[in-house]
């Protein structure tokens, strides 16, 4: 057929007489040539324009009632397709003498049955109130008639593609006992039908008043957001605002992946910067020293944790019991923590070593008059050396004393062998440990998350505890097992854990990976590279085109996750929070380059 015919475009009845004028003219381009395409082919199913495949469905029947709403799975579903909803008035004066003859029909139906003494029928007298009631609001015109119909052309690169998208909507409408069907043998028709010409040639049509007409309004999107929260960015598909407060969901926690520059250091000081402005406390734990001018600018602490710092956390420091809880229960829960901390430091312990280490703790802190039955909360608690020296005392020890050493008097000594003498009571507290040696970071992650959840059961306050690069923890079942206990346990005193990560692959691979995924309410996933994206694509059940806008995200971009929704996102920040937050090297050196320019002024 013709190309022209089939757009309607190009179409004339020419006399010979045009027909030669025409042919003098052929060499002239028209509107209608440069719009219209190279080719079309018509199957029963399917129309092929110019290479790209195109099938047509339509509506065949609706249920009883239909939930405003209903359309919005398929509007955003990420598949190419057009969508026409024709909508034809019914006159009203027709439409009523109808309802009359068929009200009557059904009154007669009731009466018959109630002549022969037949038991009532619950459907015919409900069909029977709801016919009047739709006649009288028509009467009152308070309701009018419309032929409906509902047309969906869908495309794709080949047959299989079209097949897979028409099995998808058929899956989404049919849970909502709506059924499509394709306009076989009439597909020419069904494109026309859905062009944007007006010309409805389907004519497949069901009958709807207002009311219910109303739930097809097209114009709607998926959101995710709530009343109250901070704003996390902008929805890609409707631009709307993803606004949450993580501490009115499930659990208070999250996780974040990314690879890196991608942005997630920048989406983290984002929430960070709003979340003070809540009033909720923030602590960071900042394996490259990247929040430390965001603590300068909001007037928080920064603490610089390495060998030769002068801030130091004493393991053996003890929290103090809360009301409800007993004293020795708080004492042998740390003491279990302590062991595990020993493991890791020691490179793991046989289970002899185990039991004199545990022997060995406990008549450390029973030097210091601490034991379970009496209060311990204002004592002074030992240090590493005091432990070193009662395991010098006992049997067997020789091994463990030889690789303790080194953390008692040794190079590692200053780290963790002094009184504790931070101080985390501040609305913002940054650790940084960059200029940690790699061999004690995990170590060093373990003592301070430690000491971290010993003051959050201290003071119930709203805090969030953010882990960057969490798979350094991830790496030990010791620091894992112990990062999955704040996730879980943490809601109870408030705390909502924020684990940010760029190695996808270790993280996962730790048996608490995806336990930390599904005791988080909040994800959100960025950019990622093609190594780690099919890991990242069966964890979270991410759909085909979900995968490859992870792939092609720009920096910013990803998909954020609450629950089981979640929405394209693309983090915004002011120019004075992109100021604070920045990690671009060349912001930042033009940030540093201008405050030497200052203070140059000023001396």
């Amino acid at each position: 057929m013709a190309i022209g015919d089939l757009f309607g475009v190009g179409k004339k009845n020419d006399t010979p007489e045009e027909e030669r004028v025409l042919s003098a003219d052929e060499s002239l381009m028209t509107l209608e040539d440069v719009i219209a395409p190279s080719g079309v082919s018509i199957t029963p199913r399917t129309i092929n324009i110019s290479g790209t495949y195109a099938r047509t469905l339509f509506v065949i029947s609706y249920p009883k009632y239909l939930n405003d709403g209903w359309l919005e799975p398929i509007l955003n579903l990420e598949k190419e397709m057009d969508i026409s909803i024709t909508v034809h008035p019914v006159d009203t004066a027709e439409s009523l003498k109808k309802f009359q003859k068929k009200v009557a029909e059904v009154e007669s139906q009731i009466a018959t049955r109630a002549e022969r003494g037949l038991v009532r029928d619950p459907q015919l007298e409900a069909a029977h109130r709801n016919l009047e009631d739709l006649r009288d609001k028509l009467q009152q015109a308070e309701e009018k008639l419309f032929d409906v119909g509902l047309y969906i052309t869908i495309y794709g690169d080949s047959e299989v593609a079209l097949n897979k998208t028409e099995g998808e909507l058929k899956n989404i409408l049919d849970a909502r006992l709506v059924y499509l069907k394709p306009a076989t043998f009439e597909q020419e028709k069904g494109i026309k039908s859905v062009l944007p010409f007006v010309d409805d040639q389907l004519m497949v049509h069901s009958k709807f008043n207002s009311s219910p007409l109303s739930s097809f309004f097209p114009f709607t999107s998926f959101d995710l957001t709530s009343d109250t929260g901070i704003l996390y960015g902008i929805n890609r598909h409707n631009s709307s605002l993803v606004l949450f407060d993580r501490f009115e969901l499930t659990n208070y926690n999250s996780v974040t992946f990314a690879t890196s520059g991608a942005g997630k250091s920048y989406t983290t000081k984002l929430e960070i910067l709003r979340s003070l402005m809540f009033g909720t406390e923030v602590i960071v734990i900042d394996p490259e020293r990247e929040y430390e001018y965001l603590a300068e600018a909001t007037g928080g602490r920064f603490f610089n944790i390495s060998l030769s710092s002068s801030h130091h956390i004493n393991p053996f420091d003890l929290p103090k019991p809360q009301e409800d809880e007993n004293p020795e229960d708080v004492l042998r829960s740390h003491v279990i923590e302590l062991i595990g901390l020993f493991r890791l430091m020691l490179g793991g312990l046989s289970p002899e070593e185990e039991t004199l280490i545990d022997l060995a703790i406990n008549e450390t802190y029973a030097l210091k008059d601490i034991t379970g039955s009496a209060d311990f909360s204002e004592l002074e608690a030992p240090l590493l050396s005091d432990f070193e020296m009662v395991l010098a005392g006992m049997e067997g020890s020789a091994s463990l004393i030889s690789r303790l050493q080194k953390y008692t008097s040794g190079t590692w000594s200053g780290f963790m062998n002094q009184p504790t003498n931070v101080d985390i009571n501040q609305k913002f507290v940054v650790f940084s440990l960059r200029d940690m040696e790699d061999e004690l970071k995990t170590v060093a992650m373990y003592i301070i998350t430690n000491h971290i959840w010993g003051a959050i059961r201290r003071r119930l306050a709203k805090r969030l505890l953010v882990i960057d690069e969490a798979w350094w923890m991830m790496k030990s079942e010791d620091t894992a097992s112990f990062l999955f206990m704040l996730a879980k346990r943490g809601r109870k005193y408030y705390l909502g854990l924020s684990t940010i990560t760029q190695d996808v692959e270790d993280f996962l691979r730790s048996p608490y990976g995806v336990p930390m995924i599904t005791n988080s309410s909040l994800q959100l996933l960025m950019k990622q590279s093609p190594t780690a994206i099919d890991t990242i694509q069966s964890t979270f059940n991410l759909t085909d085109e979900e995968k490859f806008l992870l792939l092609e995200s720009n920096v910013g971009e990803g998909i954020f996750f609450a629950g089981l929704k979640h929405v394209a996102i693309r983090v915004i920040a002011s120019y004075t929070e992109d100021q604070i937050i920045t990690s671009d090297p060349s912001q930042l050196l033009a940030i540093r380059e201008a405050k030497e320019e200052l203070k140059a002024s000023r001396s």
